[in-house]
């Protein structure tokens, strides 16, 4: 199991567009992957589930990924939180 937080500097917190292409970079991976926000956990591969979190600016998510692939899932997360400005 890996474990990763994360602060979301997005002025718009989780957003639809940004937080859609990072639902959707996980589909390949077979690994469980799981966002925790204030004690609620959420199926990350889900965006109705991520987006029914309500992530703000300035929070902060654990990201838990368990499985195969589970640092090629938390590596793929990173790369994608970086480039849609999600967290710095």
């Amino acid at each position: 199991m890996v474990e990763k937080q994360y602060t979301i500097s997005a002025s718009e917190g989780l957003h639809a567009r940004p937080t859609s292409l990072l639902v959707g970079s996980l589909a390949p991976f077979s690994s469980d992957i799981t966002l925790i926000y204030k004690d609620k956990s959420v199926n990350m591969k889900s965006i109705l589930g991520v987006m029914s979190l309500g992530v703000a600016s300035g929070s902060t998510i654990t990201v838990r990924a368990e499985g195969a692939d589970e640092n090629e899932a938390i590596a793929k997360i990173d790369e994608v939180m970086k480039s849609e400005g999600l967290a710095g």
